[in-house]
């Protein structure tokens, strides 16, 4: 029972779609880092995010790299 409404909940949470439209190649370590923590890989991946603050600013980091879905 408890486990529906976690689910439940987890599904209403706001949540942000970030596209990988750049190679990081040539780039800083540090926004390397930050795309891998924003769970993309290779260009044109596709991850889909929780809508916190700290996500926020990790696309602001990289949004030359990045795309909004």
């Amino acid at each position: 029972m408890n486990d529906s409404k976690k689910s439940d909940v987890s599904s209403a949470k706001p949540t942000v779609t970030v596209k990988l439209v750049k190679s990081v190649a040539g780039t800083r370590e540090s926004h390397r880092a930050t795309v891998r923590g924003l769970g993309l890989r290779k260009t044109n991946s596709t991850s889909t995010l929780e809508d916190t603050p700290a996500v926020r600013g990790m696309i602001n980091k990289v949004s030359y790299l990045v795309q909004v879905i």
